[in-house]
């Protein structure tokens, strides 16, 4: 098992996944996927998983480390289907462990449920109230897992025991009222021709202790939806926020005139029950044994776009990985949208009203360059963000350089507004993140030097103006600048492509409490100071919005702490574990 190197320099925001799906018959879907998870590994790099399905079982192969380390030959051969589902994880909710690695896998009373999930939620605790109302005793699909995708697979499996937002006639929608729970949201049995639970099975033994196949639970081929309970009621009040009941009222009405229900075994009507509870960032891919299905939360926090195949159908991250495979670029999937991928083809349900809000992040850092999110490609946005930086804050310097590689873009576009000229003065080691081998403590105590060196060339007798994309605590920039002056440099100047980071991400970026939030406890002058350079400034907040051509459409909570939803006091904070609001 490999293992992230202890260096406390990486001092940059990390995503929490990338999920990528395929449906395609006749297509190696298995091998699709371990490619498309290569053009996804930079949003994740714990763990990595694929489930296939041949139409009657759902395998899934998972373990801890990047998609080389994971998967092989023989590992992608067992792999064997029309249909597969990828996932590389960077862990914010749950422990770094296999059990938390995805695609998480469940039982369904017409199947299996297989489910990737990039985002972060923050009403966890009222859903896991929930899934333990309408269990009744019964374990959960992965007792083990901790985090809040093995949540949402079990609302998913366990949907015909929640209570419905709605009846009354044509999908009309209604509050139920407290007292009416236990008879007006009359519970759906699977009908006697459904297919009974496909068992998970593992073609082949796992290369190493920890990858493994799940499994469904035993009996869950005997498993009968129960009459949702009052406290069942309760629990997904108090789980949900406000329900868009006309947006779902369609949705029901459209789902059934196209046969998307329980009669043909469809996971519709209980993603339909399911995604208007969950709060919070969640691009999902998951699966059936027949179908690949997408879905958006309302404000559109992380990505997720649809790609055509000669012979099928991809739902990835990131446009980048379309690419890879030789999908060419649909569309996005809309915020608060539902889609259906199966041999009709796409079908699209809308589930809430979109209020887009994607985060602003995926434009400054996290995204490739070579991705295009709101038809906008992330490498002009980063261009621009260098260009209005060297507008709003000049400096006399020789040359311009990046911190390899999230810099590099914004200090072009800088370099070129300034008309100073841009040098490459540090080069990266990309094979460093994670090793087999433990460090000596002498290793350890180099730090930074372990992922970037000097080129003294360059550097030495000038004045350097060092473009980063971001500042978090500070411990990268402080270990660069001592690094550069090491190396010769008679000034570093620090200019960051974004505004200063003053408030935690509650929706799947793993920046720390606000009290470790340097920015938040210290001014400019003083971060200055605290890492050492000549002067610093950041991109304001106009110009990091006017770079991504997005306008309104951004969350930008971690800059200013209005976030496009309320965060009630007690939610975890992703990344900083026991820490909450």
């Amino acid at each position: 098992m490999s293992m992230s190197l202890p260096d406390d320099t990486d001092d940059h925001p990390h995503d929490h996944c990338g999920v990528f799906g395929v449906w395609a018959p006749g297509e190696d879907v298995s091998r699709l996927t371990y490619f498309g998870l290569y053009a996804l590994q930079h949003r994740g790099q714990q763990s990595a998983g694929i489930a296939a399905s041949d139409g009657n079982n759902i395998l899934v192969y998972k373990d801890q480390g990047l998609v080389n380390q994971v998967f092989n030959e023989q590992t992608l051969t067992g792999l064997r289907g029309h249909i597969a589902l990828g996932h590389v994880r960077y862990a914010t909710t749950g422990a770094d462990n296999w059990h938390n690695a995805q695609p998480t896998l469940g039982p369904t009373p017409w199947g299996t449920v297989a489910l990737g999930h990039n985002g972060n939620l923050i009403n966890t605790a009222a859903l896991s109230t929930l899934v333990d109302e309408i269990s009744h005793g019964e374990r959960r699909a992965d007792r083990n897992s901790t985090t809040d995708t093995s949540i949402i697979t079990d609302l998913l499996g366990k949907a015909d025991r929640l209570p419905a937002p709605w009846r009354g006639e044509e999908g009309a929608v209604e509050d139920v009222d407290e007292g009416d729970a236990a008879t007006s949201a009359a519970p759906t049995t699977a009908p006697a021709s459904a297919k009974p639970a496909a068992r998970t099975v593992l073609d082949s033994e796992p290369t190493t202790p920890t990858a493994q196949a799940d499994t469904a639970p035993a009996g869950a081929d005997n498993a009968q939806p129960d009459r949702p309970s009052k406290a069942a009621f309760q629990a997904a009040r108090r789980a949900s926020g406000e329900i868009d009941q006309g947006a779902l009222s369609e949705a029901i009405r459209q789902a059934r005139e196209a046969g998307d229900d329980e009669d043909h075994g469809s996971l519709v009507p209980s993603a339909l029950k399911v995604l208007p509870l969950l709060r919070g960032a969640f691009s999902l891919v998951f699966m059936d044994e027949h179908a690949m299905y997408g879905a958006r939360d309302p404000h559109g926090y992380r990505p997720l776009v649809l790609g055509r195949l000669p012979r099928g159908w991809v739902l990835a991250s990131e446009t980048s990985a379309l690419d890879l495979v030789g999908a060419s670029f649909v569309r996005e999937i809309k915020p608060g949208e539902l889609v259906v991928i199966d041999s009709s083809g796409v079908r699209s349900y809308t589930f809430a009203q979109a209020a887009s809000a994607t985060c602003v992040f995926e434009y400054v850092y996290l995204a490739r360059p070579d991705t295009v999110i709101g038809d906008r490609q992330i490498v002009a946005a980063r261009r621009q963000m260098g260009a209005i930086l060297a507008k709003e804050n000049p400096a006399e310097a020789d040359l311009v350089m990046p911190t390899p590689e999230s810099g590099t873009p914004a200090a072009i576009g800088y370099a070129e507004e300034s008309g100073i000229p841009f040098a490459q003065g540090l080069v990266k080691n990309s094979y460093v993140g994670r090793t087999f081998i433990q460090p000596t403590q002498s290793l350890r105590q180099l730090g930074i030097r372990l992922k970037l060196n000097p080129l003294k060339e360059v550097i030495a007798g000038k004045r350097l103006i060092v473009i980063d994309d971001s500042i978090v605590r500070g411990n990268t920039q402080r270990a660069l600048v001592r690094m550069l002056r090491e190396a010769g440099a008679l000034e570093v100047h620090v200019r960051i492509s974004s505004p200063p980071v003053l408030w935690p991400c509650f929706f799947g970026i793993d920046f720390p409490t606000r009290a470790e939030l340097i920015a938040s406890s210290m001014d400019v002058d003083e971060i200055c100071r605290s890492i050492g350079a000549d002067s610093l400034a950041y991109l304001s907040l106009p110009g990091m919005v006017r770079a991504t051509g997005q306008g309104d459409n951004l969350c930008v909570g971690c800059f200013t702490g209005a976030y496009p939803e309320p965060v009630t006091r007690g939610t975890p904070i992703p990344g900083t574990p026991g820490a909450t609001v």
